[in-house]
């Protein structure tokens, strides 16, 4: 029996349609279309609609496929979050190659798969936010990736496209697909990324992103080719350490939604902040991005800036939404201080603007 092509109209705002498609189906699904477009709400008055949480691990991602995670994400959905992220790993060695043992081994990994069908039965949606792991090798972070030679950026993009094309087949049915992670010193390589997306679109119908730095965002010359504008919200709210009044957080973060909207309206996108989170750190609101915990205030400085990022995404039409950073399976959640949101403080931020 030949089955019907997969339609999802995404909250990313994207229609999928595969041919063969029946005339009389698709004349009633564009007439439907229509009339909900007469009928919906105008763009400037649009909530954000991703409310997702990104929910790390302590090893290569193993996690993802436990009876915790799953417990995980109906605590999560409880807490008005309505997406999940998990970010599975590849290794990246100084040659360029990108090794992951998916592709050398053509595993179909369940730590993969069952928590896509997990959320989905929970009523939750879910992004796949690929990271390379570039911990043990020369690059101190994502960032800094790159090479010398022609033969080693073919070799990186060969090795790269290799692995993410595999890993956006194993999760086909995820909602949601990010290409790359900060690697700011690919983004010259405009032929090479484009190759990569067309490869990934075609074996998922999932709208894509790519999570860009939020110092490098302006220089990713294939948003066009991209469903919505993903950022690494990691922007500093202030100039100095310390704690600061809600109002100049809310100021700086009105600032921020200005500059984002005129960089993203000629492109006619909308941004998804792949990444928004706060340590619990005196320099929260100075270098969002900033490891270290503590200090003085590190606890309220830490919900003031969440608090402030959370109203700055409520009624505002130019985000699509945001996946918070972060959380961990089942009682992993404890073990690493920084960046963790399930303290008691943390859970009442989210829950205050989410629970719906």
């Amino acid at each position: 029996m030949t089955q019907h092509p997969r339609i999802r109209v995404s909250s990313f705002v994207r229609i999928h349609l595969a041919a063969p498609f029946p005339a009389a189906l698709l004349l009633a699904l564009l007439i439907a279309l229509a009339i909900a477009l007469v009928l919906a709400p105008s763009r400037a008055s649009a909530e954000p609609v991703a409310r997702g949480m990104t929910v790390s691990c302590q090893t290569w991602g193993w996690e993802w496929g436990t009876d915790d995670m799953v417990a995980t994400m109906a605590d999560l959905k409880a807490m008005g979050c309505n997406w999940i992220a998990i970010h599975p790993y590849a290794g990246i060695r100084g040659n360029g190659e990108v090794v992951s043992r998916m592709v050398e081994q053509g595993d179909t990994p369940d730590w993969l798969t069952r928590p896509i069908e997990e959320a989905h039965r929970l009523g939750l949606e879910m992004m796949i936010k690929p990271h390379l792991a570039y911990w043990g090798g020369p690059f101190s972070w994502r960032g800094e990736i790159e090479f010398r030679t022609d033969e080693e950026w073919e070799r990186f993009f060969t090795t790269y496209t290799a692995w993410i094309v595999e890993l956006a087949r194993i999760c086909k049915d995820a909602d949601a697909f990010v290409i790359g992670t900060e690697l700011d010193r690919t983004l010259e390589h405009h032929e090479q990324w484009q190759r990569v997306i067309a490869e990934v679109r075609a074996v998922t119908d999932a709208p894509l992103t790519y999570a860009a730095n939020w110092t490098d965002y302006e220089r990713v010359s294939f948003w066009p080719q991209l469903d919505v504008i993903g950022i690494q919200s990691y922007f500093p709210l202030a100039d100095t350490p310390g704690l600061r009044e809600e109002a100049s957080l809310d100021s700086a973060w009105a600032s921020l939604g200005d500059r984002l909207r005129a960089f993203a309206e000629p492109l006619d996108k909308r941004v998804l902040l792949t990444e928004l989170g706060y340590n619990r750190s005196s320099s929260a609101a100075w270098k969002p991005w900033e490891y270290r915990s503590g200090g003085d205030d590190a606890e309220e400085i830490q919900r003031r800036c969440m608090n402030a990022a959370l109203r700055a995404l409520e009624g505002n039409d130019l985000f699509v939404g945001a996946f918070l950073w972060k959380w961990f399976p089942g009682e992993q959640q404890g073990r690493r201080g920084n960046f963790l949101l399930s303290t008691p403080t943390m859970r009442g931020v989210i829950s205050s603007h989410w629970v719906k």
